[in-house]
């Protein structure tokens, strides 16, 4: 019988497939232990990072874990669930590159530092910037958990309300109401961002 990558048989996938429908979280590591080289080699060839095919592994899994909790695909049609892996694989690139570019962008529009050899300054605006950091971190903690992580995840990490939703799990119009709810109990916190389209 053909053997996969380390002489591991391809084997029964349909049997993994149905204990990660039941939830079965041994039935992930399995499958990882299958295909985990895989989805790397095929993530380093789409980044051509291996860290950033590291990254890809994980939340590939991470997701597949979450997309059996929260409402698992029907019966496994395909002779392994290679082909599945590495269609959310791709997804999780594609993810990495929008976070790439938005991150590139910024970086573009900033304006280039003057020159300075006396760090004293950039050492003071560092500490300013801290201390304000903890009175923010202080006033949001005072927030329940949830509309803590969506906060942090929409108004500072900058993903759309639609990646949040998927990241928690939640419909996006949760996401959407809970961003209401902070932006009324702090308003400043939310100027920097335009989410005038995001939340209607």
């Amino acid at each position: 019988m053909a053997t996969g990558p380390g002489g591991l048989d391809p084997g029964p996938d349909e049997e993994l497939w149905q204990r990660l429908r039941v939830g079965d979280h041994f039935a992930l590591g399995e499958l990882f232990d299958r295909y985990a080289d895989e989805v790397r080699a095929f993530a380093f060839r789409r980044t051509a990072s291996w860290s950033a095919a590291d990254d890809v592994v994980q939340a590939t899994f991470l997701n597949t874990w979450r997309r059996f909790q929260r409402n698992p695909p029907g019966p496994l049609t395909a002779p392994t669930a290679r082909g599945w892996l590495l269609r959310v694989a791709g997804h999780e690139c594609n993810s990495l590159f929008r976070t790439a570019n938005r991150l590139r962008k910024l970086v573009d529009r900033l304006p280039e530092p003057p020159p300075d050899d006396d760090h004293a300054a950039d050492v003071a605006r560092r500490l300013d910037d801290e201390r304000r950091m903890s009175v923010i971190r202080r006033a949001v903690a005072k927030l329940p958990r949830h509309e803590r992580e969506t906060l942090e995840l929409v108004v500072w990490s900058g993903l759309t309300t639609a990646e949040a939703a998927d990241a928690l799990g939640v419909p996006v119009g949760t996401v959407k109401a809970r961003l209401h709810r902070t932006r009324r109990r702090f308003p400043d916190l939310l100027t920097r961002v335009d989410l005038t389209e995001e939340l209607s």
